[in-house]
């Protein structure tokens, strides 16, 4: 399947389907890491480590596995914040975020296991402060990350938020 289509590929593999994602919030020295994500048709996504859940694992297991497979770090879960419904048909997520804290590792860009070598959508990562956030337009941010005004905020929210799915279309 060529580059072009990893739209494609990303609806075959995650659409039309609910799915349950974690999320890792992991913050250090004032900067939250972010992962940049190819969505296809020229689109990008910034948003914080994490992925789908595997049936019969944890939401911390998966967490762990999730962060260890796109940036190469250890984590240990410290908080659960809050959930996020995700819906942009063909997408339908409810997405948990947790506070996380390294226990291990150095941060590298990983991969996708669940999408062929070619059409990875793990493009970057990097280490963002809350001015440098407030610079990425918010077509290309996930919403959570809208409008924050201090990173230390993020570990104060709690309960279900949507947004009223007014993101990525």
């Amino acid at each position: 399947m060529p580059k072009h289509d990893i739209s494609k590929e990303i609806e075959s593999k995650f659409g039309h389907q609910l799915r349950m994602r974690v999320n890792g919030i992991l913050i250090e020295q004032d900067q939250l890491l972010l992962v940049k994500h190819r969505m296809g048709n020229g689109r990008i996504l910034w948003s914080v480590p994490g992925g789908g859940m595997n049936f019969g694992s944890s939401a911390a297991e998966n967490l762990k596995r999730e962060f260890l497979e796109e940036t190469g770090l250890e984590v240990k879960i410290e908080q659960y914040l809050f959930v996020h419904e995700y819906l942009s048909t063909p997408l339908h997520a409810m997405e948990h975020f947790f506070l996380v804290k390294r226990t291990s590792g150095n941060v590298t860009l990983g991969k996708d296991p669940e999408l062929s070598d070619e059409n990875q959508i793990l493009e970057d990562i990097a280490w963002v402060s809350i001015d440098q956030l407030k610079f990425i337009p918010k077509e290309s941010l996930h919403q959570v990350f809208w409008g924050i005004n201090s990173l230390s905020e993020l570990a104060l929210w709690k309960g279900y938020f949507n947004f009223e799915n007014n993101s990525i279309k």
